[in-house]
């Protein structure tokens, strides 16, 4: 009898029949705990994927519950995710986010696992005061109707709780191959759009780190990259950025126009600043005609620039007003492009450093208002002198007086061009006397080789 109940229930699995509830998978509560469960641990996650796909192949679960979802693709997918994840620690929210199912749905499918046999808590998720929630820690398992029906001979372990030592009949190990190719394949989420183009297949034997800061990764499914050779380098042939070469984008007409002002703006000093839409329909025209920003210049440097523009937008369009008429063919415009290349001004410009475009304001206030915060920024920036709080003597001013004349006439005007620079002219004057001041302040406008040492 229990022979024959065994093979009732192989090829039960073989047909993919449905189990009911007295005899399906159902663990209940109390043994979804790795210490009180009667499966066994995985020893790889490729192992425990078959496990899954078995149990969704052949329905294996009887849930506990009439309502809610069943074993199904989303289980599936849980399953993958779970296997990611080193330990297996996954939050719910981690969880929603990458499966984008409502979180009722998550608990349902961790819930199906559990019972199934498939999981077991290591530590239950609690929530602490002032803390937050602590996500559940799982163990991967395999229930022992997996090992029954298969036919896998199983030994005592100290790692596993059981080890597998062997299948016992070729049954087993085809079953065991079709349920690897299952496990190697990743189930995604159905679409409901058209598809698409086929992404890249992510292994499910991939490692990754859990979500709770929790683990390291113990498998890098990144892929050996073929470098190109060095010929094909060094003749040009670089395969990798053909494509990209040929994926660039052809300027329209609106877009050739815009590139053109823009060339303008950042070339031509008095349009620096200008909003580049109105400089490119300012040359539209010279842009339709196929125009580059240099032969642009040189058409405007066949004048003498302005002084002073106020509109420069309005002084280009002036400008160039019947430039594309009269400079029709491509030899006109090279022809009058190498002109300004060879012209003085274009030499002078490029040896010139560009100071700017600030012009002085027109308004009188605003004038009166610059002079004066410049008198007041020189003024604040004259360091008192002490020395001239306490007016000299007679006596000390005839000596200071004959001091600075004979420096002078050694040719060591310092005491006067020191009083100059620190207290001013006036206050120079009034030490030294006016003679010696202008005597100083005509030397120093001639030349630095002067010398005066003629007596007096």
């Amino acid at each position: 009898m229990p022979s024959t109940a065994l093979s009732d229930r192989a090829a039960q699995a073989r047909t993919g029949e449905r189990k009911t509830s007295a005899s399906g998978l159902l663990v209940p509560d109390p043994a979804q705990w790795i210490s009180t469960t009667t499966g066994r641990i995985a020893p790889d996650t490729y192992t425990w994927l078959q496990a899954v796909h078995w149990a969704s192949d052949t329905h294996a679960h009887a849930p506990a519950r009439a309502h809610g979802p069943r074993f199904g693709r989303t289980t599936l997918r849980v399953a993958q995710l779970l296997a990611q994840l080193t330990p297996c620690r996954p939050g719910v929210g981690y969880l929603v986010r990458m499966l984008k199912v409502s979180e009722r749905t998550v608990q349902y499918h961790l819930s199906i696992l559990r019972e199934s046999g498939l999981l077991s808590y290591a530590t239950k998720g609690s929530r602490v005061r002032q803390v937050g929630g602590r996500a559940s820690e799982f163990v991967r398992t395999i229930p022992a109707r997996f090992d029954e029906v298969i036919g896998l001979r199983t030994a005592e372990s100290e790692s596993y709780i059981r080890k597998v030592v062997g299948v016992a009949s070729d049954e087993g190990r085809r079953t065991l191959a079709q349920l690897g190719k299952k496990a190697r394949r990743t189930v995604r989420r159905p679409k409901r759009r058209r598809p698409g183009k086929a992404g890249n297949r992510t292994s499910s034997t991939s490692s990754r780190c859990t979500p709770m800061g929790v683990g390291a990764v113990t498998f890098s499914p990144a892929a050996p990259t073929n470098n190109p050779s060095e010929n094909d380098v060094a003749n040009g042939n670089d395969q990798q950025h053909q494509g990209e070469r040929k994926g660039r984008r052809q300027l329209n007409v609106v877009g050739r126009r815009h590139q053109l002002g823009l060339e303008l703006v950042r070339q031509v000093p008095w349009l620096s600043g200008s909003p580049v839409p109105r400089v490119a329909w300012a040359v539209r025209h010279l842009a339709d005609a196929g125009w580059t920003a240099h032969q642009v210049i040189a058409v405007l440097a066949q004048r003498t620039p302005a002084t002073r523009i106020h509109r420069p937008v309005g002084f280009l369009t002036a400008r160039l007003v019947g430039a594309e008429l009269l400079y029709d063919t491509q030899a006109k415009r090279e022809a009058i492009v190498a002109w300004w290349r060879d012209s003085p001004q274009a030499a002078q410009e490029r040896h010139t450093e560009w100071a700017g475009t600030w012009q002085a304001p027109r308004s009188s206030t605003v004038r009166n208002l610059v002079r004066n915060a410049w008198s007041r920024a020189r003024e604040s920036s004259r360091p008192a002198v002490a020395v001239l709080e306490d007016q000299p003597t007679t006596e000390e001013h005839r000596e200071a007086r004959t001091t600075a004349w004979r420096q002078y006439l050694s040719g060591r005007p310092s005491l006067v061009t020191s009083a100059l620079a620190i207290a001013g002219r006036a206050q120079a004057e009034q030490i030294y006397g006016r003679d010696l001041v202008e005597r100083v302040l005509r030397l120093r406008s001639t030349t630095s080789h002067l010398r005066t040492g003629t007596a007096r």
